[in-house]
């Protein structure tokens, strides 16, 4: 199955953003090749880029006071395991200090190293990441793999109290939704949302299927037209049977 999200908040598109920023450079970090860790550093570029925005802070600070104070009302609930409740409970506090005591925007540690920013100057420029560009970058790319490592999971480091926001928002906006199951046959589907509200719709497809979802929404319609996938001569979509799960999510 392929989850295709939709966020509707530019807030929670922001947090879309830095989670894909983060696997990326999670997946590039992992391997010995200069050319992935290579990756791994132009992913932590984008990611302080998208972590600037200068209220991301104050509405992760808000919003894990604001899921702190639903959760710890279903304290004594019959129906909620304890211990998974407080375990959320002592993440999203971890995370709230984490926030709170860092201090100036997320990535200024990048922004303060000169020979970071060198590197940052020239990958705009395309191809303007040769060694005759960038000696110093070309010695650091042959140095042992291990200690490229040991200096990326460095300098990602400071985005962890937001990284670990991020995947507790996230992980409880995915959660507070149910799928519905939905049938289309002539490739659309539109919705009133009425007083839905959400904040971000998930659509999920059998991978097997050729096509893949092009969806907008604003608080009122939701409209899904699915289009063939890739470059290829594949069937049209409008001409077999769509099955999908359908999942409004909101906080």
């Amino acid at each position: 199955m392929i989850h295709y999200e939709y966020p509707l908040s530019e807030r929670i598109r922001t947090l879309l953003r830095l989670e894909s920023l983060f696997e990326r450079f999670d997946a590039y970090a992992a391997s010995p090749d200069p050319h992935a860790h290579h990756a791994a550093l132009l992913s932590l570029f984008e990611m302080a880029e998208v972590a600037a925005r200068a209220d991301l802070k104050s509405d992760l600070l808000q919003e894990l006071d604001r899921q702190k104070a639903v959760l710890m009302a279903l304290r004594g609930n019959p129906h909620v395991q304890g211990a998974t409740l407080e375990k959320v409970l002592a993440a999203i506090e971890s995370a709230h200090q984490g926030i709170y005591q860092q201090p100036g925007k997320v990535g200024q540690h990048l922004r303060e190293d000169d020979w970071l920013m060198a590197i940052k100057q020239r990958a705009a420029i395309p191809g303007g990441m040769c060694e005759f560009d960038l000696p110093s970058y070309h010695y650091w790319q042959h140095q042992p793999a291990e200690q490229r490592m040991q200096q990326l999971q460095g300098w990602l480091a400071p985005f962890s109290s937001i990284r670990a926001a991020v995947d507790i928002v996230l992980g409880l906006l995915r959660d507070s939704g149910q799928p519905e199951v939905q049938h289309v046959d002539n490739g659309h589907y539109q919705r009133m949302l009425e007083s839905r509200n959400p904040q971000l719709i998930r659509v999920t497809l059998g991978d097997n299927l050729p096509c893949v979802p092009e969806i907008s929404a604003n608080k009122y319609m939701l409209n899904i037209r699915f289009v063939p996938a890739g470059s290829g001569q594949l069937r049209a979509c409008t001409a077999q049977p769509i099955d999908f799960d359908l999942t409004f999510c909101t906080l």
